[in-house]
């Protein structure tokens, strides 16, 4: 069955004909993710491209394309400011790998739960395609999988000390974190003229130092004191392969600077390079919070699925965020270094706002399954001193 042309014009557009629909002849922001187009804000590639779409900006979505071709993510035609490249809900290497490294019979982020649709390491793999299929344009990756490996890190999969993933994906810039703020502050410049090598003052982005002369500008300003104004550098990429203590030592220094109220900028050499991460992007305030949720957000799978269902959309389809961010930082966790450290919230009104919406959704039974955020429930907790919290 052919879809309608309201289908058309509710989701972002996938393909040129869903383009034409909505009178665009270009976009300006591509978004490609390894899970499949859910346009629910449950799918964090779809967030922040809801997010842009409401600030006007034109965005598109190419979900888990062909690896082996260029044919997928250049069906919409050149991004006339940037292309976002994520992995998805999940690290890749967990998508298909279970923890006794043996390959899962299922991806609950594909239709039908069938795997095998998204690369190993897809960050490397789609960042390294969009650069091959738009020469010039700058590539900007993000997401979880972005976010947890933005330094040197340990990766079970390999049982070794990896470096961060932006230099094996060779793009322009990483957000880490959540996107929205950087994702709209990176549109709204490079529309206004500026170049990639403009943007690397963006909080919540991350760039490669190509050489060590780079470098001089931030050493002079490198600090070891807590609190001290300047530049925190991170033991290097060869000393934390080499040693657990380095390793230790580099972990706890990045910890300490997650809280986006006094997290200063970081420096991790690796060899005749070095990334430099931006602090991080501050956190919505509530009306902000409010906002994102009243995006129109069709809650569907995209209707190029056929009506296969999508896993991982049962356990969040009838239910409600309302907060995001965890103040615990438990170690074995890494909700802090992807949401942040302060309590995010949304108002009861805007909450009530998608209870009504929710009711209008086709199959809906009558039971919100959940209403919270990503770990117990926090909404609203808060220091009373604002100083005590920063």
């Amino acid at each position: 069955m052919s879809p309608s042309p309201a289908d058309l014009r509710a989701f972002l557009p996938t393909t040129r004909a869903e383009l034409e629909a909505r009178g665009w002849d270009a976009i300006d922001v591509l978004i490609v993710t390894g899970d499949a187009y859910v346009d629910h804000p449950a799918f964090g590639p779809v967030l922040v491209a809801r997010f842009l779409e409401g600030r006007g900006v034109r965005v598109g979505i190419v979900a888990q394309p062909r690896w082996d071709t260029l044919e997928d993510v250049t069906r919409l035609g050149r991004p006339r400011l940037f292309v976002g490249v994520s992995a998805g809900n999940l690290d890749s290497m967990l998508a298909k790998l279970t923890a006794q490294k043996k390959v899962r019979s299922r991806d609950e982020y594909s239709p039908g739960g069938r795997p095998g649709l998204r690369p190993n390491r897809a960050s490397i793999v789609y960042a390294n395609l969009c650069r091959a299929a738009f020469p010039g344009l700058p590539v900007v990756l993000g997401g979880i999988e972005a976010s947890l490996r933005r330094i040197a890190h340990y990766d079970y999969w390999q049982d070794a000390v990896r470096r961060s993933v932006l230099l094996d994906a060779k793009a322009d810039l990483l957000v880490f974190g959540m996107g929205e703020r950087p994702a709209w502050e990176l549109a709204q410049r490079l529309a206004d003229g500026a170049t990639v090598a403009e943007l690397r003052d963006v909080r919540g982005t991350a760039h490669v130092l190509d050489r060590p002369s780079a470098w001089e500008p931030h050493l002079a300003r490198a600090v070891t004191r807590p609190g001290a104004e300047g530049v925190v550098v991170l033991p290097s990429y060869e000393a934390v392969k080499r040693s657990k203590v380095e390793f230790s030592r580099m972990t706890r220094a990045f910890e300490r600077e997650i809280h986006a109220a006094n997290g200063r900028a970081l420096l991790q050499p690796h060899g005749a390079q070095a990334v430099f991460l931006n602090p991080p992007a501050l956190p919505l305030a509530e009306a902000e919070m409010d906002e994102l949720y009243d995006l129109p957000f069709t809650r569907r799978p995209h209707f190029s699925y056929g009506g296969e269902p999508i896993p991982a959309l049962g356990a969040v389809k009838h239910s409600l965020v309302a907060s995001r961010g965890c103040f615990g930082g438990c170690a074995f966790c890494s909700i802090t270094a992807h949401e942040g450290r302060r309590v995010q919230s949304r108002s009861v009104p805007s909450v009530l706002r998608e209870v009504r919406a929710l009711r209008r959704l086709e199959g809906f039974d009558g039971t919100i399954t959940d209403v919270g955020g990503p770990t117990a429930n926090m909404y609203a907790l808060g220091c009373r001193e604002p100083a005590v919290e920063a």
